[in-house]
């Protein structure tokens, strides 16, 4: 399954092999001692992972349900009539799709499958950079993406990337790609960086944005023996960063796009934020081993 696509979660590979992540696990660790490939948080890439970079169907086949539900979660922070800029990747794609049916709202991005995404809302509009295309990413990258965007200024980024850590930031493999995040994060007043946990823990080559620039995290739930992710999520707050976790039970989502939220998210300890977006309450924090639980009451889109 590496060799075919690149890379591959834990927990995908216990659902494909039907048994528990902990064998997974050991089979992965003997495998990586063999030199057939490299384990990462979360997963397993080809050996060398550390500088190549998937491409989208490799991509589009990791943690699916983990990005549903991040993309779900991050819908509800997308207010009606709002100008937004979205960032290459398939955890954007899957959150374009529920920004499709919220009104007024001006989407600029360099995605071409973020663009496709809206491409028939038409309550949406789509702004496109120029730029030359990636086909690994179907993303428009280069001088001409940077220059479209000079004098851009809009409220939100969403972005995402191939790692995440407290010290570096959000980072990614290609250049040319980190490049045009950094252009994206420059003409917005707020970042939002989506994750899944396979991500935290992880550093690439080249750093997009810094942690102190970093507002809002949304990501899902790590695994009850993931003690790195964990760890690399109270760092990350301790930083200032706001942790927005999201259930992957909760994940699945509507995939006609509907920008629906869903009913809970989590904070860490010690967070209380007033959430942003059209009829979003502020949530209510309630202890739970360590970890406070944040339900969002009435989430529904006016």
């Amino acid at each position: 399954m590496v060799r075919a696509n690149g890379a591959v979660s834990l927990r995908e590979l216990a659902r494909v092999v039907q048994t528990s992540e902990v064998t997974v696990r050991r089979d992965v660790r003997a495998l990586e001692a063999e030199g057939l490939l490299d384990r990462r948080h979360g997963g397993a890439v080809l050996p060398g992972g550390f500088t190549r970079e998937s491409g989208f169907p490799q991509k589009s086949h990791l943690a699916t349900a983990e990005k549903t539900a991040i993309a779900d979660l991050a819908a509800g922070f997308v207010e009606e009539g709002e100008a937004i800029v979205v960032g290459a990747g398939t955890t954007t794609q899957e959150l374009a799709r529920r920004l499709a049916r919220v009104p007024g709202l001006t989407v600029v991005t360099n995605s071409l499958l973020v663009a496709q995404a809206l491409a028939h809302a038409n309550r949406v509009e789509v702004v496109m950079t120029g730029g030359t295309l990636r086909g690994s990413n179907y993303a428009l990258v280069g001088s001409g993406a940077e220059q479209s965007l000079q004098g851009l200024r809009v409220s939100r980024a969403f972005l995402s990337g191939s790692g995440l850590t407290a010290e570096r930031g959000l980072s990614t493999s290609n250049m040319l790609s980190a490049s045009v995040d950094r252009a994206l994060v420059q003409a917005a007043a707020e970042v939002v960086v989506l994750a899944d946990h396979t991500k935290l823990g992880t550093d690439t080559m080249f750093q997009t944005v810094p942690t102190d620039v970093i507002t809002r995290l949304v990501t899902d739930e790590p695994p009850a023996h993931d003690d790195r992710a964990a760890t690399e999520l109270q760092a990350l707050a301790d930083q200032g960063v706001q942790i927005a976790v999201a259930g992957a039970s909760g994940g699945s989502g509507n995939p006609g796009g509907d920008a629906v939220p869903p009913r809970q998210a989590r904070a860490l300890p010690g967070q209380r934020r007033q959430v942003p977006g059209a009829g979003l309450r502020t949530a209510t924090v309630l202890g739970d081993a360590g970890v406070e639980r944040a339900r969002v009451a009435d989430m529904r889109r006016r």
